[in-house]
């Protein structure tokens, strides 16, 4: 009886993206002041800290609260059952492994964050004119992406498999 490689090996980009998103947020904390816009791409882009209790992007952000054990308990959980299923699928399998350990890496990222400080610390700050979109970090990026290329490539191999 063989074992089939299953995709936990792709727990290393999980771990790729809490790394670097905890080392990024902890530059960010020691070189910046909350809510003072540092440019970087004029019009378009800042740096700026910034502090959310809340989801991505600021969903249900209404300062400390249960929110946090709430948004805690739904990263743990979200986690496991994404790990659950990396476990299912072959190693071989990308389109499914990747933006899972992105989904992965993003949420325990933020979790981390949760958890330390009681609020996730957010600073890419994207705007065009006075129209801001809600300040976001590299965790809530992978968490994003991870979401997005799940959602295309199961489009793309339906719509393959139906021609």
């Amino acid at each position: 009886m063989t074992v089939k490689p299953n995709a936990l090996s792709w727990l290393g980009l999980s771990l790729a993206v809490i790394t670097i998103d905890q080392i990024v947020k902890a530059i960010v904390l020691a070189s910046l002041q909350p809510y003072q816009p540092h440019v970087v791409i004029a019009g378009l882009l800042n740096w700026t800290l910034a502090f959310n209790t809340g989801a991505a992007f600021s969903f249900l952000d209404f300062g400390p609260g249960p929110q946090r054990w709430l948004f805690s308990a739904l990263a743990v959980g979200v986690s496991g059952v994404l790990v659950r299923w990396l476990a299912t699928i072959p190693r071989r399998d990308w389109r499914n492994a990747l933006p899972l350990s992105l989904v992965i890496g993003g949420a325990l990222g933020n979790l981390i964050d949760r958890l330390r400080f009681g609020q996730v610390t957010d600073f890419i700050d994207v705007y065009w004119g006075d129209a801001h979109f809600p300040a976001f970090n590299i965790a809530d990026s992978a968490i994003t992406v991870g979401a997005v290329l799940l959602i295309w490539f199961g489009l793309f191999a339906k719509a393959q498999k139906a021609a």
